[in-house]
């Protein structure tokens, strides 16, 4: 019983430290950001925080690797056998989710990539990119089949990320320009409903859309 006690208050430590980095790292970077900075945001002391993590960078890494995991879910969940536009909308409403509910974790991996990506480029060009030519194999399947329109795969997922990452990466800018952002509920529903429009209607397949 103890031990099991311990294991959940050291992973809920470590949850803590994770949530507090992410904020840290996501507004300041990595080199204004520090150690003495993170723990006073956990509510713990430093030597409490390097117990768990030991340097700055191998925090750094894994508050990255834990974002990659979560950004990588919602296009993990794009099923081969599903209706081909009932599964991208599901896409499109997973991605405005993450983005609504976790800008932080956006804005760090936005700046991760503007920077070059020299803490993840090895996961880039690995996992995520077998996950990217994966989900192009199906929707180029779907378009083959005449259950799409015609369009480039990878432009398709890039246009999705692009649109749906822009409310966390620019959030700044769109509460200067809207006064709101998505955790606004008819705001966050214009934004789904102008994404279901210019996408889901732009995939139709050329006969069903010119017979609307």
């Amino acid at each position: 019983m103890n031990g099991d006690r311990d294991r959940r208050s050291r992973e809920v430590k470590r949850e803590t430290i994770l949530e507090a980095a992410l904020e840290c790292f996501a507004a300041f970077g990595f080199r204004g950001t520090t150690v003495d900075m993170i723990a006073g945001r956990a509510g713990m002391s430093k030597p409490n925080l390097l117990y768990y993590f030991g340097t700055k960078q191998k925090l750094h890494a894994a508050v990255l690797e834990r974002t990659l995991a979560q950004w990588l879910e919602p296009l993990s969940g794009m099923r081969a056998d599903g209706e081909p536009l009932a599964e991208i909308e599901a896409y499109l409403e997973r991605k405005i989710e993450l983005s609504r509910t976790r800008p932080e974790a956006s804005r760090l991996f936005a700046t991760e990539i503007i920077q070059g990506a020299p803490h993840i480029r090895g996961v880039l060009q690995g996992h995520l990119r077998e996950l990217v030519e994966e989900k192009c194999a199906v929707i180029q399947s779907w378009i083959d089949a005449g259950k799409l329109a015609p369009v480039e795969p990878l432009h398709l997922i890039f246009a999705i990320w692009a649109m749906t990452q822009h409310y966390a990466d620019y959030e700044a800018q769109v509460e200067a320009l809207a006064g709101r952002n998505l955790n606004d509920v008819a705001f966050a529903q214009a934004a789904r409903q102008t994404m279901r429009i210019l996408l889901i209607k732009g995939l139709e397949p050329r006969d069903r859309a010119s017979s609307d």
